[in-house]
């Protein structure tokens, strides 16, 4: 990329500001979405800072045009109308608009109204008008609809999501008014794993999967920043250099959708991909048919009239990884040996090698090193036990883990305010109703009864004559669900020496997986401090990453004194600049120790720096005598105590009643 790249109607040509590894195969999941919709998307995993916005923008741009109908603002098609549609019927064969296809972006904090469209409760309960407000599914129909950050979207999206992806229709049932629409459109997400993994049945919805992260090639770094610089100068210049490769990227498109219909997939292909989908073990079928789309739009998009065993590659490259996780735990990935071995061995009559010149994106390439696809997996802890290690030595050692069990339910008293979530409970736009209300603002929820009766006894004074009630704005009230929030939960786990017995240590470790992937499930924020030595590190700063946490759980060494004082200390920390970043969501604190204080610092000062935050302290105190200071631990922190050996009681009964 020293020099400017010569025209080939790469993706990236039109915004040229991306020097990352993994932008072929990127290119390629968006390309292939462009030519078959039928593929159902692409999810973007990468690093902050890589250009993954850039260049999902940049594909809306290459769309061919749409024809709508004149004045729907549900984009139905003038050849086949929605029946459904709000604003008809529509008559077949009407002069048509043509629009370029629509990118809507869905942030992070949107409402539910606002995505799904919302009715106008004043005027229905005011002057018994139904009237319907689309949402950005609706604008979104026939185009691309963008989630940045799509692992931080609110579990009560994601739901409306997975409906309108799995059916093609967005449904709005309120107040005995019921709206349906047309919804089909190319979901594209991006995401930084840091932040935390998607829920497992929005994941399977993304057709394909990427990994991107920066290039660590400072020529190609420069030319990026160079780039910039110079379209910061010049936007339009800059614009019109690379406005003949857009309009020839277009025009390739636009002719590989036409070519698609016409593409055939044989019955060893599809043989072949049932194949390879039933090595990696993906659960359900909807591998294999985003695969068998994926390949067919591969095909056409290299001019080819039937698949062949490198379309399959190409695409099973891009739609298994995703697919093959088991756990939060598991990182996505692909074994491309494996992958080699199902395809088995491909004639070169049968399999031309790629042709176009896509300029690298014919996906049979294997990723670099630390890529998506050909990343080594990250070591896991020894499995015959401890083992010596650590920065300090000292008879550090770091001691292993077992598999992650079920655990009872652990949550902070009273209702809280927070996010939508699966842990305490809380006042939330969705949940069961357990009141009403005057609105804050427009209503969004409106409790009939609760309005009514507010209008009966000033029905004389209004002068009502009907048989209807005669409402004003003031009696409207709305309703006052209560449902369950996700928290911030702290682990401050003890890592000292009292702490270093295999057995002891390999139990915490165990119990502290454990309940961080019952945080994950139930849609919570986690933090991870550890105290040993003289000091207490915050190796996990508050996040939704439980792939984070997992790891640096598994590689944390045991040994040296036990600073306890200073644990409190920073959890007291931690918790206090929480507070002012999200003063809606409530902690949990969890500390993990034995209530040996061998350090210097005054642990009671410390408790009081957290009084008023609910806790669970889990007493690893083991052995025929016990001195209990888990549990005076407790007290100070106003805490409930938690035995280590409790935590595992949900599998020991289950256990017992099979």
């Amino acid at each position: 990329m020293g020099s400017p790249p010569v025209p080939d109607g790469r993706l990236n040509d039109a915004y040229p500001f991306t020097a990352v590894v993994g932008l072929d195969d990127l290119k390629l999941a968006l390309l292939l979405n462009a030519v078959s919709p039928r593929v159902g998307g692409v999810l973007v995993r990468g690093e902050k800072g890589t250009a993954k916005s850039t260049v999902v923008r940049a594909l809306a741009a290459q769309l061919p045009a749409v024809d709508t109908v004149a004045g729907c603002r549900f984009a139905c098609d003038p050849d086949a109308p929605d029946p459904s549609c709000p604003d008809g019927p529509h008559e077949r064969g009407v002069q048509p608009v043509r629009r370029p296809s629509a990118l809507v972006e869905l942030p992070v904090g949107a409402s539910e109204d606002r995505v799904a469209g919302s009715l106008d409760v004043e005027r229905a309960l005011t002057e018994g008008v139904k009237a319907f407000e689309p949402g950005l599914l609706a604008a979104a129909h026939r185009g691309v609809l963008y989630v940045d950050e799509v692992n931080l979207l609110h579990d009560h999206l994601v739901d409306l999501l997975l409906d309108a992806a799995a059916l093609g229709t967005c449904y709005v049932e309120r107040e005995s008014v019921s709206v349906r629409h047309a919804a089909r459109f190319l979901l594209v997400g991006t995401m930084n794993p840091e932040e935390g993994e998607l829920r497992p049945q929005l994941l399977d919805r993304f057709g394909l999967t990427v990994e991107v992260r920066a290039s660590r090639e400072p020529k190609e770094r420069a030319e990026v920043v160079r780039r910039r610089l110079a379209f910061d100068a010049d936007p339009a210049g800059f614009a019109a250099r690379w406005a003949a490769d857009e309009t020839a990227l277009a025009g390739r498109i636009a002719a590989a959708r036409e070519r698609l219909a016409g593409v055939r997939l044989p019955d060893e292909r599809l043989e072949q991909i049932a194949a390879v989908c039933a090595g990696f073990e993906v659960d359900g079928l909807r591998a294999d048919l985003v695969t068998a789309n994926a390949a067919l739009a591969h095909a056409a998009w290299h001019g080819r009239d039937e698949v062949t065993t490198d379309d399959v590659r190409a695409a099973a490259r891009l739609a298994l990884p995703h697919r093959r996780r088991r756990d939060p735990f598991d990182a996505p990935g692909l074994d491309e040996s494996l992958l080699d071995d199902l395809l088995g061995e491909a004639s070169p009559d049968d399999d031309p090698p790629p042709g176009g010149d896509d300029g690298g994106t014919g996906g049979s390439t294997p990723p670099p090193e630390g890529g998506e696809g050909g990343a080594e997996p990250p070591a896991s802890a020894p499995e015959d036990g401890d083992r010596p290690g650590g920065a300090n030595g000292g008879g550090e050692r770091v001691a292993s883990a077992a598999e992650p069990h079920a655990v009872p339910l652990l949550e902070v008293p009273g209702v809280g305010d927070g996010v939508a979530g699966r842990r305490s409970r809380s006042r939330t736009p969705r949940g069961r109703v357990v009141g009403a209300r005057r609105p804050a603002a427009k209503v969004r929820d409106p409790h009939v009864v609760a309005t009514m009766l507010a209008a009966a006894p000033h029905q004389r004074a209004r002068g009502r004559t009907g048989a209807g009630l005669v409402l004003r704005p003031d009696d409207l009230r709305e309703s006052d669900r209560e449902g369950r929030e996700g928290n911030l939960v702290l682990f401050v786990v003890d890592a000292s020496g009292s702490m270093a017995a295999r057995r002891r240590m390999t139990a915490v470790k165990t119990a502290v997986l454990s309940l961080l992937l019952d945080a994950y499930q139930r849609r919570d924020k986690i933090g991870l401090i550890t105290f040993r030595g003289r000091t207490a590190d915050l190796v996990l700063p508050p996040t939704s990453s439980v792939e984070a946490g997992a790891a640096r759980l598994r590689a944390l060494p045991t040994g040296g004194r036990t600073p306890l004082a200073a644990g409190l200390v920073r959890a007291a920390e931690v918790l206090r600049a929480e507070r002012l970043r999200d003063p809606a969501r409530r902690p949990l604190l969890v500390v993990v120790t034995d209530g040996r204080a061998t350090a210097e610092g005054d642990v009671a000062r410390a408790a009081g720096l957290l009084a008023g935050t609910a806790g669970i302290v889990v007493d690893c105190e083991d052995g025929p005598v016990r001195l209990g200071l888990a549990g005076r631990l407790a007290v100070r922190l106003g805490a409930r105590l938690v035995p280590l050996r409790d935590l595992d009681g949900v599998v020991r009964d289950q256990r017992k009643a099979a």
